[in-house]
Formats: C-alpha cells, sequence, structure tokens
C-alpha cells in the first residue's frame, strides 16, 4: 500500500523538516508515535489499516480540541492557539465531517436497513443496531456522539 495514510505522514514529515516548518514537522511528528503507540498496544505488534489510523488521528485532534478549550478558560490563549495549530494540521488528514442533513440522511438509511432486518420499525431497544449501522455509513465523518444524538431523536 504506497498511497497509505502512513506514508502520507512520512512524506509530508519529511516535506515539513526541509521547509523547516517546524509545528507542522512536531504535530506530524506526534501523529506518527500515537499510531506506532496503537501499533503496539495489542497483544502483538501489527500494522494498522487506513481506518484505524483515522481513528488515531480523530482521537489525536479531539485531545487537541479539548485542551484548547481547557487553556482557554484558565486565560492561557498562546497554549490554546498551539492545540488548535496542531488540530488543524491533523484535520487535513480525517475526512470531511458530514453536515447536518448529511447525517440525518445517514442515520435515516441505517433505521431503513435495521427495519428491514427486523421486519419493523425499530425503536429506542433497537439503538444499538441503528447505531452499529449508521457508524457504518458514516465512515468516521461524524463522531459518536453527534451520530448517536442524530439517532435518539429519529426513533
Amino acid at each position: 500500500m504506497p498511497d497509505s495514510l502512513k506514508a502520507r505522514l512520512r512524506s509530508d514529515m519529511t516535506a515539513a523538516m526541509k521547509a523547516k516548518d517546524s509545528l507542522r514537522t512536531a504535530t506530524i511528528r506526534m501523529l506518527m508515535a500515537a499510531v506506532q503507540t496503537e501499533e503496539v498496544s495489542g497483544k502483538e505488534a501489527r500494522e494498522l489499516t487506513d481506518d484505524e489510523v483515522l481513528k488515531v488521528l480523530a482521537k489525536e485532534s479531539k485531545k487537541r480540541g479539548e485542551s484548547a478549550e481547557i487553556y482557554t478558560e484558565n486565560g492561557r490563549g498562546e497554549l490554546a492557539a498551539q492545540e488548535r495549530a496542531e488540530a488543524q494540521i491533523i484535520d487535513e488528514y480525517l475526512p470531511t465531517p458530514l453536515n447536518d442533513a448529511e447525517l440525518v440522511d445517514v442515520v435515516d438509511t441505517a433505521i431503513a436497513q435495521v427495519a428491514e432486518e427486523i421486519g419493523e420499525r425499530p425503536g429506542i431497544r433497537q439503538m444499538g443496531q441503528v447505531m452499529k449501522a449508521a457508524t457504518a455509513l458514516a465512515g468516521g465523518k461524524a463522531d459518536g456522539s453527534r451520530l448517536s444524538h442524530a439517532v435518539k431523536s429519529r426513533l
């Protein structure tokens, strides 16, 4: 897989180093470390798929956003700005998030799939099944909390 996300991170880091872009270099280096940590975290080391790498990146981006909020609340604007800048770089590697209308479409499709499986319109008790279908349909373009909100409101 020459065009894997990991390979793209590696080549982007080289480019950032050559361009002497210290923020981008440090951010990508940190992302690669997070990916490597995830690869060796199980019982045995393994190569992550692009989807798994995306999950790691999404988690790192979310961490940056949360840290930035905490820094802002505590009057540490320069640290918040640093976290936001890192999050922006990480977000370049993530798929474009679904807008609200697309999210509703995904949820409605998931509900229809589950309805077909169980032979009736799913209720709140089938939320797990609907969430599973919706998560697969969203393909990493919506985080779990947005997805579950949308599913709850549609059931």
